[in-house]
Parts: structure tokens; C-alpha cells; sequence
């Protein structure tokens, strides 16, 4: 699709993001070259791209903006799910975006998460866990125990874990991204 490819789709992850991390959003744009207006645009034209109904789903609107993906089946319970991925963005290197599909080819969940073969970012308390620092799958494999929920848009997610003195936090993620965590 002339005019919207990985750079701006990179835009329309941002938008979400800013709503926690402001700062960290401005800098990001910054570094592609591109400024509120340019976001705020960017993401008015996916919002149309996805309630389209000429525009591809699936799997191939992701392909018409990011270009070919790789994919591989994985199981979720009884259900063998397709997933296809794409190379990191510049913004997030080591993270690459993900689309989980269901079996009938309908996107279930997309997300950022870490590149095979990526480091993991020393992550042992609740401290390391800094805007950016890390994505919903590292949350698992340090913390262990972690509760999952929906966030309040699609684009978000949210984690409950608790710190070995017994203090209780919900890490707030974005795209899978982390924004924040707050003690409850």
C-alpha cells in the first residue's frame, strides 16, 4: 500500500504507547522523522484500513503493509493456531511483531515479543522492570507465577504478579511492550 509500510506502521504503535509513556513516544518519532500530526494521521488511516471491508484480513493486510511474514503453526490447547511474524523494527531491536490467528484465518492477537534468539534483559526484581525494558513473554519466563488479562483496548494488556515480600504489581503493557507497573 503506497505511503504506509513498516515505518509508519511503527507510527500507529506509538499512538497507543503514548498514552503512558509520552516522552519515550516523542523521542521514537523523533528518531523516524515524524512528528504528533504525522501520528495522529498515520493512525486515522490504519483505523480505516481495519474497518475496510475491501482492504485484505488476516494474515495478508499485515503482508500489504510489513511485506512477506514467516509463520509456523503452535497449539494452544486443543487448537493448532497459525502464527506469523516479521522482522524487528528499528524502534525495538529484538522484538519482532507477531499476529496469532485463529483456524479460521481471523487475527486472535498481535504483539510485539522478543526475536528468537534475543536477550532477555536482567529482570530479577521489580525494579528492572523500566518502560520498554521488556515484553509479556519475559514477564513469564523471570517471574513465574504471572496472572493474565485483557487491558481495556486490544492494543493492551495487563500482568499481576507479586514480589517475593508479598507486595502485589500490575505491569501494564502496550502492542506486549511494558509502559509501566503500579503496586495495588
Amino acid at each position: 500500500m503506497k505511503g504506509f509500510a513498516r515505518r509508519e506502521f511503527q507510527l500507529v504503535l506509538l499512538r497507543r504507547m503514548a498514552d503512558y509513556q509520552p516522552e519515550l513516544v516523542e523521542d521514537a518519532m523523533r528518531s523516524l522523522g515524524a512528528d504528533r500530526t504525522e501520528m495522529r494521521e498515520v493512525n486515522a488511516r490504519w483505523q480505516r484500513i481495519v474497518r475496510s471491508r475491501t482492504f485484505p484480513r488476516g494474515r495478508r493486510r499485515y503482508e500489504a503493509v510489513l511485506g512477506p511474514a514467516t509463520a509456523a503453526e503452535r497449539r494452544i490447547g486443543d487448537v493448532v493456531c497459525e502464527v506469523a511474524w516479521w522482522p524487528p523494527f528499528p524502534l525495538w531491536p529484538g522484538l519482532r511483531f507477531e499476529i496469532l490467528m485463529a483456524p479460521d484465518g481471523t487475527v486472535a492477537h498481535e504483539w510485539l515479543v522478543r526475536d528468537e534468539g534475543a536477550p532477555v534483559p536482567r529482570l530479577e526484581t521489580v525494579d528492572d522492570l523500566v518502560p520498554w525494558s521488556c515484553v509479556v513473554g519475559d514477564l513469564d519466563e523471570r517471574f513465574g507465577a504471572v496472572a493474565h488479562q485483557d487491558g481495556d483496548a486490544p492494543s493492551r494488556w495487563h500482568a499481576t504478579l507479586t514480589a517475593p515480600d508479598g507486595t502485589t504489581y500490575v505491569a501494564h503493557f502496550v502492542w506486549g511492550l511494558l509502559q509501566t507497573v503500579v503496586s495495588v
